[in-house]
């Protein structure tokens, strides 16, 4: 059984990477198995409920969202290869070393609204190489295509790590010592499903295309799609994307018509492109109904897209809807 602390230094040297970006993703899952531990306690250490404050994005913050997000930015900036960090839940990056060659993005408890009632939670990381000049926002704004790694861990009845060097996806298991041991090596989205995640109280709410897409699939194998389909909803997304990683499915979290000014609901810095990169080392597909999520090229730290990924299939098959 191989630890993640014997998986790194190998892989590394195998595709000539850089020791500092192991390093990197060391720093984040240290991180992780520290939330790990607090997500576990729960209600035995008094964390969970309301913090009484809110982010950026005008969403009130769980008591765990701010315990998470602040182990994952004090273990960051002890790493002296990190330049500079960006959190879902902080207003603007926050400067760690100035030599430093890596920046990390994260989304430090995505699902969070289910903490407290014991559903599946994660966190969603993603690491970007620092370009040459000072720091500064538009350090951080690069395409998905330009991660140098990405990941989550998801802290369900097992705590699993999923990350992506871009060269195959890798699965590990946090066993009862606490080091994290691999148990699934380059798992494959398949190219076809029969199974869709979407928050269907909203279908009054999209565009045309989406609610055709999605009546087509409720029509089943008496519609023209030929075939019956499967609905799942967790209402987190970490969650849902596993789902889709380990079995195919398509996830969807699309633009609809209550406020034009906004693209989506979920961000594309710190959940769309990095889990967009582990799919598509998967050999699956991730849009925003219209574009591959990795060439966006990004606008802002706290930049909203809408979602459509998972088996490549499906995925194709509703961007051609809105073309």
């Amino acid at each position: 059984m191989t630890t993640l602390a014997e998986f790194l230094p190998q892989h590394l040297q195998q595709h000539t990477l850089p020791a500092e970006l192991g390093g990197v993703l060391e720093s984040v899952v240290n991180a992780c198995i520290q939330i790990n531990r607090q997500v576990r306690l729960g209600a035995l250490a008094g964390i969970l409920g309301e913090a009484g404050t809110g982010n950026v994005q005008g969403e009130d913050q769980k008591k765990l969202d701010v315990i998470a997000n602040n182990t994952l930015i004090q273990a960051l900036q002890a790493n002296p290869h990190v330049a500079g960090l960006a959190s879902e839940e902080e207003d603007s990056f926050v400067a760690c070393h100035e030599n430093g060659g890596y920046l990390v993005l994260f989304d430090p408890l995505d699902g969070s609204s289910n903490i407290d009632v014991n559903i599946s939670v994660g966190t969603i990381f993603s690491i970007l190489t620092k370009p040459q000049g000072a720091l500064d926002t538009a350090s951080f704004l690069q395409p998905g295509r330009d991660q140098a790694a990405s990941g989550y861990v998801l802290y369900g009845p097992q705590t699993q790590l999923v990350f992506t060097l871009k060269h195959g996806v890798f699965v590990f298991t946090l066993n009862e010592n606490g080091e994290f041991i691999q148990t699934q090596a380059n798992p494959q989205v398949p190219e076809q499903t029969r199974e869709f995640a979407i928050n269907m109280s909203n279908r009054r709410h999209w565009h045309a295309p989406m609610q055709q897409y999605i009546d087509q699939l409720l029509a089943g194998d008496t519609g023209c799609r030929g075939k019956n389909y499967n609905m799942r909803w967790v209402a987190s997304m970490v969650a849902e994307i596993h789902r889709v990683l380990m079995r195919g499915g398509v996830f969807m979290y699309p633009q609809d018509k209550r406020d034009p000014a906004k693209p989506g609901k979920l961000r594309l810095m710190y959940e769309a492109n990095p889990l967009s990169l582990i799919l598509k080392q998967a050999g699956g597909a991730a849009t925003n109904a219209e574009t591959d999520m990795l060439d966006i090229q990004p606008e802002g730290l706290h930049q909203r897209v809408a979602v459509v990924m998972g088996s490549r299939e499906e995925v194709e098959y509703v961007r051609r809807l809105h073309h």
